[in-house]
């Protein structure tokens, strides 16, 4: 992961995920080596962002497959203070889980929401969504807005629709 981060970091990239189930050194490691890539390109560090529990899991599939017995919003509450702990600059998880982790994350600490989905939007293998709106009111700082976009009929209309469905946010 560390040479990983190193060299995307040389590259120029702003944001980056790692897997904050790799453990506290693993991220430690990931995020001096994009500190030591984007150095010595003489570029800005990016940000990296430790993915906690993918927005397709439910609770009962979680547990079996995953033999993790925890409920999902404290395991990824748990791998949030992981990325805090070895100085990372965020996570990602589902907006299901936003709320209960921003209540106890430095205000710094970017939270990124995939799986949303605007109203009345396929839900497709996510299993935990919400809306553009809902998200942010959560304390989401950025959103991943995918499929309903790209696979839209009219991607340019979809993703007006989106950013209306936030005035006033």
């Amino acid at each position: 992961m560390a040479a990983a981060c190193r060299q995307a970091a040389a590259l120029g990239v702003e944001l980056m995920t790692v897997h904050a189930c790799a453990g506290t050194d693993a991220l430690r490691a990931a995020q001096r080596g994009a500190v030591e890539g984007s150095t010595a390109a003489g570029l800005d560090a990016p940000r990296l962002l430790a993915v906690t529990v993918l927005t397709s899991w439910q609770q009962q599939a979680f547990q079996e497959q995953l033999q993790v017995q925890t409920p999902i919003q404290t395991y990824a509450s748990h791998l949030a203070d992981l990325a805090v702990s070895a100085g990372l600059g965020g996570c990602v998880c589902s907006p299901h889980e936003v709320r209960g982790l921003r209540a106890g994350l430095p205000d710094s600490f970017a939270i990124v929401t995939p799986g949303i989905r605007p109203a009345g939007s396929a839900h497709g293998d996510q299993a935990r969504i919400t809306t553009p709106a809902d998200a942010l009111a959560l304390g989401a700082t950025q959103l991943v807005i995918g499929r309903p976009i790209t696979c839209a009929a009219d991607p340019q209309g979809a993703f007006a629709a989106c950013c209306q469905s936030l005035n006033g946010c």
